[in-house]
């Protein structure tokens, strides 16, 4: 299939309903409103195929940049390359659940994602706060240094209040992802959310909502989710 065969069907399967949810979360035209399930059997005929997710992703339209990570090659990726992605994700579903997804099938997520942590830009450090999320929630404990997670449980104790909003949420969920999947330190990962208690994230003509991670760690303790790893990182 080619870009425009595979816009065609994108455009059929969108959904005003859909498109609305998605424009009520920050995404703005161009975008079709397609459900994600809706996806799977155009990217079960296409699989992985790099040179079509870089021209969908390059249209700009929500809905063909989401595509693009799905059938996207990640290890064919290079550091530019997804810096390249982040510059044009305008907002969290696209930088934390198709660029940090797609970093977090590579070698060199870790390193990318510190350093998008360490920008200060409140998109690239939610997406490097979210692909740690996605890593520990799928790849073994011994993959990780156990310092330098606790470092950044620290940090998270010390900036998340102070720190972007959008970035509060990926924060808030790196300490919940601790807790969970990355048996070593949920201990201290209970402390840090006790520590950092609830977080008021403001939104847009929005009520603010408050974010609490020592309650969700709780639940899913109680549901026997402890140690919880995820096949797959992508759908």
């Amino acid at each position: 299939m080619n870009l425009q065969m595979v816009m065609q069907e994108l455009e059929v399967l969108g959904k005003e309903r859909t498109k609305k949810i998605y424009e009520s979360n920050g995404a703005h035209e161009p975008l079709f409103g397609v459900a994600t399930g809706a996806m799977k059997p155009i990217a079960k005929k296409i699989k992985k195929n790099q040179p079509l997710a870089e021209q969908l992703y390059a249209t700009g339209n929500y809905d063909a940049m989401y595509f693009a990570g799905i059938i996207a090659d990640p290890k064919t990726m290079s550091e530019a390359d997804f810096d390249r992605w982040m510059d044009a994700a305008y907002f969290y579903m696209l930088s934390d659940y198709v660029v940090a997804v797609t970093l977090a099938e590579t070698d060199i997520a870790q390193d990318v994602a510190d350093k998008w942590i360490a920008s200060g830009e409140e998109l690239r450090m939610s997406a490097g706060w979210s692909c740690y999320c996605w890593l520990l929630g799928n790849r073994p404990d011994d993959e990780f240094s156990e310092s330098k997670i606790a470092n950044m449980l620290e940090n998270v104790e010390n900036t998340i209040h102070d720190s972007p909003e959008r970035t509060k949420y990926a924060m808030n969920n790196f300490i919940y992802t601790v807790g969970i999947s990355y048996l070593p330190l949920h201990d201290k990962a209970v402390e840090t959310a006790k520590a950092v208690g609830p977080v008021e994230v403001k939104r847009d003509k929005k009520k603010s909502s408050f974010l609490l991670a020592s309650e969700s760690i709780q639940k899913e303790v109680d549901k026997g989710q402890l140690g919880f790893k995820r096949k797959n990182v992508r759908c």
